[in-house]
């Protein structure tokens, strides 16, 4: 690629363009307040009346902007818009920057969201008075912004965005993994299908006749309902094992920065997948020893007990230590990709007893109270050999995914900068690939 860069300000290359809704000509819009965007992408397209709007949609865009929120930019609420946007209303806490022409929108996108411009706002949105870290276009106008030559901003788009389309396939092929153990779940467990069948004089779809021989044939009745006849009602305390946390002491030095993963609430609650990998923080042996902290194994299923984010969860994907915050569950039969699927489907009427409270807090006596179906360990076996592998997978495919998103955030400063060639960064990609495989 060409040496001959020129390197520019933000202010220079583009504007905040501040252009009013027509709610006139399009009385019926999709509105995006900045919760709705998320790592480049748009979270809904519901349309709705713009009667009943709040007084901060009034932002109109047009294809090729850029969205990035004001408020606390450093939680990623940023997309590009590559549609046709004539009915999409946003937020007047977004900046809508729109290219002036010399770098192409796109080119300008990547720059203004890899990790490094990112952790560079959030850093002026924290050093500026205010109820919330806030940046404006002006206080980032002077960011650099470099200005290749044409074709080299074409084929780094390109290489970009590719490798960006490589995390989405993973993050989608996980989806979809974990959509055929919910729906393997939810027939087994949930709508008794093989129950069902049976009790009809049918044989059930989709399994060998061991498995089917462990559902009854018969229903009876029970304070969930009707449910497959023998078949107990426990809490969830009974099925899992309770396992809390704690926070080493912070004015200890020797307890923090070791090779220990210590999760809080916000890596459970701002996890991009279903499995977590791994933590803003890490602790010591020492501070492991020194607190009320404890390791997690592997695959269990962790909660947040407290706070905004109450009833969010995730998969440990290796064991790790985690603070007071959340509560593990760790599956009492060996089957944890059952026990997950059991509290993914009983967390929201957990969440609602725990905003019943004062503080929103889900507490032991929250769990113990619960009540939920106790599947026999035979059939959680079936369930788990199946379901299981599908889970493992999930986790290979965040661990490539995760490690993707480094390379890119390691690499992408170096390229818009032209400190590194593209060949080389190709490179890097496939090695970091066949090393993760």
């Amino acid at each position: 690629m060409s040496s001959e860069w020129v390197i520019s300000e933000l202010g220079k290359e583009a504007i905040n363009a501040s252009r009013p809704f027509s709610f006139k000509q399009h009385p019926n819009v999709v509105f995006v307040n900045t919760g709705d965007v998320l790592n480049g992408s748009f979270l809904h397209s519901d349309v709705s009346c713009g009667k009943g709007l709040p007084g901060q949609a009034k932002k109109a865009l047009q294809q090729h902007d850029i969205l990035l929120t004001e408020i606390r930019p450093g939680n990623r609420r940023f997309a590009y818009v590559d549609f046709d946007a004539r009915k999409y209303v946003v937020s007047t806490k977004f900046m809508v920057i729109e290219s002036l022409g010399r770098v192409s929108p796109r080119f300008l996108y990547h720059v203004l969201t890899n990790q490094s411009a990112l952790n560079s706002f959030q850093r002026i949105a924290e050093s500026r008075s205010g109820t919330f870290p806030q940046i404006t276009f002006d206080s980032i106008a002077h960011y650099p912004v470099p200005v290749p030559p044409d074709n080299d901003q074409q084929k780094l788009v390109e290489f970009l965005d590719a490798l960006d389309q490589r995390i989405t396939l993973l993050h989608e092929t996980n989806a979809t993994l974990e959509a055929i153990a919910q729906a393997l779940f939810k027939s087994w467990f949930v709508d008794f299908d093989p129950a069902r069948a049976k009790a009809e004089g049918l044989e059930p779809e989709g399994m060998d006749a061991a498995t089917a021989a462990l559902f009854p044939d018969s229903f009876e009745e029970s304070e969930l309902g009707l449910v497959p006849r023998g078949w107990q009602i426990c809490s969830i305390l009974d099925i899992a094992n309770l396992l809390s946390g704690g926070t080493p002491k912070t004015d200890r030095a020797e307890y923090w920065g070791g090779d220990i993963p210590w999760a809080s609430a916000k890596d459970v609650s701002q996890a991009a997948n279903t499995i977590l990998t791994g933590t803003d923080r890490t602790i010591t042996a020492l501070g492991l020893q020194k607190s009320a902290t404890r390791m997690i194994p592997a695959f269990s299923t962790v909660v947040v007990a407290r706070g905004a984010t109450t009833g969010r969860m995730v998969m440990f994907g290796m064991s790790m230590a985690m603070n007071q915050t959340c509560y593990a569950l760790e599956s009492k039969a060996g089957t944890p990709v059952a026990l997950y699927l059991v509290l993914k489907k009983e967390i929201d009427a957990l969440t609602q007893k725990a905003h019943g409270s004062v503080f929103d807090t889900i507490t032991t006596s929250t769990f113990s109270a619960s009540k939920t179906l106790q599947i026999p360990d035979a059939l959680l076996a079936c369930f788990e050999s199946v379901a299981g592998p599908l889970f493992r997978r999930i986790l290979a495919g965040t661990q490539q995914a995760n490690t993707l998103t480094q390379l890119r955030n390691t690499l992408l400063p170096r390229l818009i900068s032209g400190q590194l060639r593209l060949a080389e960064a190709e490179a890097n990609v496939e090695n970091a690939l066949s090393e993760a495989i």
